[in-house]
């Protein structure tokens, strides 16, 4: 996989040409169960001008660049997308330096394996694209940082997909409680949970759900279930259960050092290598949001980068079957 990290102050011709290389295989996952079962660009629109209105000139802005197509736009808005699923694992080390740290396991052909710094509607936020504006995890310049799980359960609803939930949180909000807000507020199409930390050491963990009100709790820990397993043959495929135990087992018994905390991330039973039916572990990452850092690990490599001094480059990693995984480092 070639991993990049990119740079660009405002939206402009390098987002333009990075949604020109990603759209045709977007548009073909978007349109997979047909154009008419998507809703239309005003309700898309509408949809977004309701429930994130901070974001819609950004969006409008972004549809510009990306040519003003209507399939493109509604794409855009993250309103009602066809279905996903990934199995990820998240857990905050409450030490004297908290950090999240948490596992993207998900399919490599579906995925952005794109690092985002950008500086939109005056705040610097750089984390891990997805869509191409939406994120799966994050850390903003107030020292706030986000991850997400998928949560488990098959029911579908009308709402966003969380990708751009996480963007909308990391524009908007400076603290633990703003972000817990607001993720209870704005509607998900599907289940996930989401983990929140930010710089003066609050921390929680919401989960959200197309179909029922968004349970806000102080869980330090977070795999492929909300507060029971729903969904059996997905939490025994994942081991779920399994993995939360472990974690916990690591923060409550062990005690671990920030460092072998991490290191846990990198083997099993958190680490997956069943990337043939999608749920290989694509990345580990590590936010420090009083540093404003993150650092993406794979076995035996580190990439750090940082929000202050963020440096674009790439990296080509390797990824394992049962050898460790490598990377080749390019500056760029």
């Amino acid at each position: 996989m070639l991993w990049r990290a990119i740079s660009e102050e405002t939206p402009g011709p390098i987002w333009a040409g990075l949604f020109s290389e990603y759209w045709p295989d977007y548009r073909r996952w978007w349109l997979r169960e047909g154009d008419s079962v998507r809703p239309t660009y005003m309700e898309s629109r509408q949809a977004l001008k309701q429930h994130m209105p901070e974001m819609v000139a950004l969006y409008d802005q972004l549809c510009e660049l990306a040519g003003g197509g209507d399939q493109a736009s509604r794409f855009l808005s993250f309103y009602c997308p066809p279905p996903y699923l990934s199995g990820c694992s998240q857990a905050i080390w409450t030490g004297k330096e908290p950090v999240l740290v948490r596992n993207y396991d998900y399919s490599p052909n579906a995925f952005d394996s794109l690092i985002l710094k950008t500086d939109w509607m005056g705040r610097s936020v750089m984390g891990t694209s997805d869509g191409l504006w939406g994120l799966v995890d994050g850390v903003n310049d107030a020292g706030l940082a986000l991850s997400l799980t998928f949560g488990g359960r098959r029911v579908v609803g009308e709402g966003f997909g969380v990708p751009l939930i996480l963007r909308y949180v990391l524009q908007t909000c400076k603290t633990t409680q703003e972000a817990g807000e607001a993720l209870a507020r704005i509607p998900t199409h599907m289940s996930y949970n989401v983990t929140v930390l930010d710089r003066k050491r609050n921390y929680l963990t919401v989960m959200m759900s197309p179909d029922r009100p968004a349970v806000v709790t102080h869980a330090a820990v977070a795999t492929n279930h909300q507060e029971a397993v729903e969904w059996v043959s997905h939490a025994r495929f994942t081991a779920t259960v399994e993995r939360e135990r472990y974690l916990l087992h690591r923060l409550s018994l062990h005690r671990d050092p920030q460092e072998t905390f991490i290191n846990t991330f990198l083997k099993p039973p958190l680490y997956s290598t069943a990337f043939s039916v999608g749920f290989g572990t694509l990345y580990t990452a590590v936010y420090r949001p009083r540093k404003r850092q993150m650092e993406v690990r794979w076995p035996g490599t580190v990439w750090p980068l940082s929000l202050r001094d963020f440096q674009d480059g790439s990296r080509v990693v390797h990824l394992p079957g049962n050898e460790a995984a490598t990377a080749e480092e390019h500056s760029g």
